[in-house]
């Protein structure tokens, strides 16, 4: 498939959540039904048997050679973050299918696949790489039952709407006989390739999140006639909570750490009550594991002074707790010596974002390759690639598939 199809794909699945200001299509909305039906009847356009696994996954299939054999796996998602880009994780999954349908022809004795992975985004459900979860058999039941969306509409309640059932996403997993590697493309979504500059970044480790909720309790009150000194308002409490883990962070970013508190929501939330409530939802990222603890002893040390100190109470829940993963060094070297054939310029770097590699990592040999992203920003509309250095990902993912493959 030529650098033109690819481009023209890219923009008519830009066009499912498209507004003004990004593209709204969080997992399981109507936009992302909509973008999810157009890529399946594509995939089987061109000749690939599709399926969809117990929690929404699309497997679609290339079968040549021993279909018994073990498949090489390539894919992203389709699902964006409120406001994102045409780019994150769609250049993944049109590359990767634009890079089977260049191998149909070549001499492969192995399977081919693209996963299109279910919820990748944390934005709607507060838990990010539900599809690839539950492909590798880690699948946190229990907390994806409570979870709900910002208009209350349960997790449950999405999936049962699409004719899935909560109780069956353990049959999504997959033998680790079933694949036989599996290699993602992704916009870089930082500015190391720009700043080197590179053409391909070979990821060494992947970032993974520790995500908390921190929950403050105070006393809703009548802001009119509540004297300041005997006010217990859980917004101010969860105010010094945001400012505490800024200077955590700060700390530890030496290491390369990072965290943010990205969300929070205000009970009862009128002007003129005081706040009783406060929910706030925090990441930590980073790949040093020792640090990422260390953030997480400070930041519970920081919630109890200053609960003592404003006369609230807090708690703290543990959304996640996943460690950084290494990828696959066959698997990069594969990748370096694809770059050095085709005599492109590459870095070897890590990943600040989670991706779905770092999860099919446990089930594979796996690799990830990353290409330029302009405007040093992502997850937003100004999140850019160009279409040549969209090319030269696809060209070097294809020689990457090729070779495990071959």
């Amino acid at each position: 498939m030529t650098q033109e199809w690819v481009t023209k794909v890219i923009d008519e699945i830009a066009q499912f959540g498209k507004r003004d200001c990004g593209i709204y299509r969080e997992a399981f909305s109507e936009a992302d039904d909509k973008a999810r039906n157009y890529i399946i009847e594509l995939m089987k356009q061109v000749g690939l048997k599709v399926r969809t696994d117990e929690i929404g996954n699309i497997i679609g299939r290339l079968e040549v050679g021993d279909n018994k054999a073990p498949a090489v796996v390539t894919g992203s998602h389709l699902d964006t973050v409120p406001g994102g880009s045409k780019y994150d994780g769609v250049i993944g999954v049109v590359g990767g299918l634009a890079a089977i349908l260049r191998l149909k022809e070549r001499k492969v004795t192995q399977p081919l696949e693209l996963i299109v992975f279910a919820a990748e985004e944390s934005s709607r459900f507060m838990f990010a790489t539900m599809g690839s979860k539950a492909m590798i058999g880690r699948s946190n039941i229990n907390s994806w039952r409570k979870a709900k969306d910002k208009n209350d509409i349960s997790f449950v309640e999405v999936m049962s709407s699409r004719g899935l059932d909560i109780n069956n996403i353990d049959k999504a997993a997959r033998s680790k006989d079933a694949i036989k590697a599996f290699v993602e493309l992704h916009i870089e979504q930082g500015n190391t390739l720009v700043s080197k500059p590179a053409a391909i970044g070979i990821v060494d480790v992947v970032a993974a999140p520790t995500r908390l909720k921190i929950t403050v309790d105070g006393l809703a009150n009548y802001s009119g006639t509540t004297p300041m000194n005997i006010r217990r308002d859980a917004l101010v409490s969860a105010s010094m909570i945001v400012l505490a883990i800024q200077e955590i962070a700060l700390e530890q970013s030496y290491y390369g750490t990072v965290a943010t508190v990205g969300a929070l929501k205000v009970h009862p939330g009128a002007i003129n009550v005081i706040p009783g409530q406060v929910e706030m939802w925090v990441d930590i990222r980073g790949v040093n594991h020792s640090s990422i603890i260390e953030c997480l002893q400070e930041i519970k040390d920081a919630v109890s002074t200053v609960a003592e100190g404003q006369d609230t109470s807090m708690s703290i829940e543990m959304l996640s707790s996943e460690k950084p993963v290494e990828m696959d060094k066959e698997v990069a070297k594969i990748i370096e010596n694809v770059c050095d054939s085709k005599g492109l310029s590459y870095v070897q770097m890590n990943s600040g974002a989670g991706h779905d590699a770092m999860n099919m990592a446990f089930l594979a040999p796996t690799g990830m390759i990353f290409i330029p992203s302009y405007n040093d920003i992502s997850h937003c509309a100004d999140e850019y690639a160009t279409p040549n250095d969209i090319e030269t990902g696809i060209q070097v993912l294809t020689e990457t598939l090729f070779q495990l493959a071959k």
